[in-house]
């Protein structure tokens, strides 16, 4: 079982389920709506995962017809995503989970649309907090 949330926390979820199909999408719908490099989604069954709390704060804004993109109204982060074509699943952000997962990433994908300031595989140092310096 996976718990998630929305950055402010008025929007808490469940996942009784696995993820699948998770990807790391560099389109570049993807990297507007997640104002980052790449979404990393994954497929959830959406029988699986439950609202816990703030369904009442949970938005959609449709980018194509038959297509949502779930937001929490309050802070704005990203949520899920559904399509009228596949009703049973969601694509799930990854990045609101709480807690660890057992699933892994399976690709990049739209990556001849990445950002041209994303190296993918550069060799850059890693910090546990800021960077030394500021």
């Amino acid at each position: 079982m996976y718990q998630a949330s929305c950055l402010c926390g008025a929007v808490k979820l469940v996942l009784s389920g696995a993820i699948t199909s998770i990807i790391h999408c560099h389109c570049s719908l993807c990297r507007k709506s997640s104002g980052t490099a790449y979404a990393t989604n994954g497929f959830v069954n959406r029988a699986d995962l439950k609202i816990v709390s703030g369904e009442d704060q949970i938005r959609e804004y449709a980018f194509k017809p038959g297509r949502l993109r779930h937001f929490c109204g309050v802070c704005a982060s990203p949520l899920f995503s559904s399509n009228q074509d596949n009703p049973e699943k969601l694509r799930l952000r990854l990045g609101i989970l709480d807690c660890d997962i057992i699933e892994r990433p399976m690709s990049h994908n739209y990556v001849t649309s990445k950002a041209n300031w994303e190296e993918m595989d550069a060799n850059l140092p890693c910090y546990e907090g800021k960077e030394p310096g500021r």
